[in-house]
C-alpha cells in the first residue's frame, strides 16, 4: 500500500519475523534483523528453500534509508509492535493485544535528504507485482495506492502461473498452436519450470528468472533452454522427414533448422529456483550457475520431445514456421549477395587496387 502521506505499507501473512531474544545479541530478534546486515533467516538453511537475496541486507538498508520505519508483528498468539527512527529503535518492542493470525507488516517513509525523489510510480509496481504473481502459482498479490482522491487498487493472483503469464503476454498476438506448452522438474537444490508458445509473429520473447528475479541478460538457465530446443525440433523434424535433405553434391550436408529460425515467433518464459544461487555482478541481470545450464537442457529436450511426439499436429505447425524462417533468412542473404555482387561489377571503377586507364 502507497499512503497518502509518501509512506509504504507492505504486509504479508506469513510466520512473522521471530521476535525471542537472540541468543548472542540478547535482543528480540526482529531488532537484530532491522538493524544488522547480514542477518537474514537465510542462512541457516532451514528458514527458506530459496530466496532471491543473497546478503541479508534488504530490510536492514531500508531501515537504514528511511526517516521512520514501523514493524508490527502478529506471532506467537499476539501483535507486537516496534517503531524506528533513523535507523535506531525508537521504543522496546511491546507486546500487544492477543491474535490468531501470522504475519508481519512493515511501514516506512524514505529518506528524501538521500533520494532524489521518493514518488513512487504505480504502474512500475504493479507491473512488477503482477509479474511476480506469475512467477508464484496460486499466490495473491494485492497492490492499493491512498494517494490520489480517488485510491486505486489491483489484486492479481493466477491458478495458471508460467502458463497464464504466456497467455498474458500472447493476447494480442495469434498463436500457431492453441496449448501453451508446459514443462516442469525438480532436483536437488534446483527446480526448473517453463511455459512456451508460438505465434504467427517474427519476433522472438524469451525472458528468465532466477528465484523470482527478472535475469534480462539470460545466464545459464537461458542456454540450456537454447541448446535444448534447437536440438529437440530437429530431432523431431528429423524423424518425421520434415527436413530438405542433403544435396548430392556434398554441398551444405546438414540441413539442421538454426535456432533463430525455429524462436522465430516464440514467447516463453523459463523460471528456475536454486538453493545457491549465483548472479554476474550485484545487479543479478545474469544466471552463472553452472548446473542450471545442464538440468534445464535435460529437462527441457526430453519433455520436449515427448510434447512434439504428443501432439503431432501442432508439431508439425511449429516445424512449418520454422521451416519458412529458414526460406526467409537464406533468400534474404541470397539478395544481399546479389545487391553485392551488382554493386562491384556493374560501377564504373575497377574492384581492388586496379586502377582506371587515363589517356594523358
Amino acid at each position: 500500500t502507497m499512503l497518502a502521506d509518501g509512506g509504504v505499507r507492505v504486509s504479508d501473512n506469513g510466520r512473522g519475523i521471530p521476535v525471542g531474544e537472540h541468543p548472542t545479541e540478547k535482543r528480540p530478534a526482529v531488532e537484530v534483523v532491522l538493524t544488522t546486515l547480514h542477518a537474514g533467516g537465510k542462512f541457516d538453511g532451514k528458514s527458506y528453500a530459496v530466496s532471491g537475496g543473497l546478503h541479508g541486507v534488504g530490510v536492514s538498508v531500508v531501515n537504514a534509508l528511511s526517516t521512520r520505519l514501523e514493524v508490527e508483528i502478529r506471532r506467537e498468539g499476539f501483535t507486537w509492535f516496534q517503531p524506528y527512527e533513523n535507523t535506531r529503535p525508537a521504543a522496546p518492542l511491546a507486546k500487544g493485544a492477543p491474535t490468531r493470525k501470522t504475519g508481519t507488516t512493515v511501514t516506512f517513509w524514505a529518506d528524501d535528504t538521500i533520494f532524489e525523489t521518493t514518488d513512487y510510480k504505480y504502474e512500475t509496481l504493479s507491473r512488477r507485482l503482477q509479474e511476480m504473481a506469475f512467477l508464484n502459482k496460486g499466490l495473491t498479490i494485492s497492490l492499493r495506492d491512498e494517494r490520489p482522491e480517488e485510491p486505486l487498487e489491483v489484486t492479481y493472483r493466477y491458478a495458471g502461473g508460467l502458463v497464464d503469464f504466456v497467455e498474458h503476454l500472447n493476447a494480442s498476438k495469434d498463436p500457431i498452436h492453441k496449448t501453451v506448452i508446459s514443462l516442469d522438474s525438480k532436483g536437488t537444490g534446483i527446480e526448473a519450470e517453463l511455459a512456451m508458445q508460438w505465434n504467427s509473429g517474427y519476433n522472438e520473447s524469451v525472458y528468465t528468472f532466477a528465484n523470482t528475479i527478472n535475469t534480462h541478460e539470460g545466464g545459464t538457465h537461458e542456454e540450456g533452454f537454447r541448446a535444448a530446443l534447437t536440438s529437440a525440433v530437429n530431432a523431431y523434424a528429423k524423424d518425421q522427414n520434415l527436413l530438405k535433405p542433403p544435396k548430392s553434391n556434398g554441398k551444405n550436408p546438414d540441413e539442421r533448422l538454426a535456432g533463430d529460425d525455429i524462436r522465430e515467433g516464440l514467447t516463453a518464459i523459463i523460471s528456475v529456483k536454486l538453493a545457491q544461487p549465483q548472479f554476474e555482478g550485484q545487479t543479478k541481470t545474469k544466471l552463472g550457475n553452472s548446473e542450471a545450464k545442464r538440468f534445464v537442457q535435460e529437462m527441457c529436450y526430453s519433455a520436449l520431445k515427448d510434447w512434439l511426439e504428443a501432439n503431432r499436429v501442432e508439431a508439425r505447425a511449429i516445424v512449418s514456421k520454422a521451416l519458412d524462417a529458414q526460406r526467409a533468412r537464406i533468400a534474404a542473404r541470397a539478395a544481399r549477395d546479389l545487391t553485392r555482387r551488382k554493386g562491384l561489377l556493374g560501377g564504373t571503377g575497377l574492384p581492388g587496387k586496379l586502377a582506371d586507364c587515363q589517356f594523358t
